[in-house]
């Protein structure tokens, strides 16, 4: 098998890739939580469990945060 590196010579420099910060935001959001920041479980079912509790509290830290500004009458854009 040959493999082959092709550059894209249409970009000079760093460029961002469009949506990725989207990616990145959310891979920072996950490390605060503790449980998160090492791999402290035996499998993958555990850990994809794990992810999906910190994004539950996550956005419902979020919705409530955005409930508790309407009903202050300090609407916010979600």
């Amino acid at each position: 098998m040959k493999v082959e590196v092709s550059r894209r010579d249409d970009r000079a420099g760093f460029v961002v890739i469009p949506r990725r910060w989207v990616v990145e935001r959310t891979f920072a959001w996950l490390v605060n939580c503790r449980r998160l920041v090492r791999d402290y479980e035996r499998t993958a079912a555990a850990h994809e469990s794990y992810v999906r509790w910190a994004m539950v509290t996550l956005m419902t830290r979020r919705l409530a945060a955005a409930d508790h500004e309407a009903a202050a009458g300090r609407a916010r854009p979600v």
